[in-house]
């Protein structure tokens, strides 16, 4: 991860509990949490049908609609959450100096159900970014 990017968001004027920067830092590690590609791919075809059923599916979402806590718990396992904290710990080595980033990291170090949900979330909102 380039440093130059978490400057960035360092930057960028994000409050350090802010879901937006959390569900960002979570995503910048998805590539580090071995998912499957298979059951990734089937686990958010279902929350994007629950999602859709709930109503407009571009809606804001956050880390309590249903559709999120569904692929979080589809999807949990304790090989992929100990993936998760070992990305977040690398990323956190890598934010060092940077204030709100390395509070943000620290925040999903130390609630891994946290850390889990805004897995999800970054998923969820990536698929949407897709469509």
């Amino acid at each position: 991860m380039p440093r130059s990017r978490l400057e960035e968001l360092e930057g960028a004027g994000l409050e350090a509990h802010s879901a937006e920067l959390l569900v960002v830092l979570t995503w910048l590690v998805l590539g580090d949490v071995e998912l499957g590609e298979a059951d990734r791919k089937a686990a958010l075809r279902r929350a994007m049908l629950v999602l859709a059923a709930g109503g407009d599916p571009h809606r804001e979402i956050d880390h309590d609609t249903v559709a999120v806590a569904r692929l979080a718990d589809e999807l949990d396992t304790p090989e992929r959450r100990a993936s998760l904290a070992g990305a977040l710990a690398g990323l956190a080595t890598e934010a060092q100096g940077l204030g709100t980033v390395s509070a943000a990291l620290t925040r999903l170090q130390d609630d891994s159900d946290l850390a889990w949900r805004t897995l999800a979330l970054a998923l969820v909102a990536d698929e949407l970014a897709d469509e």
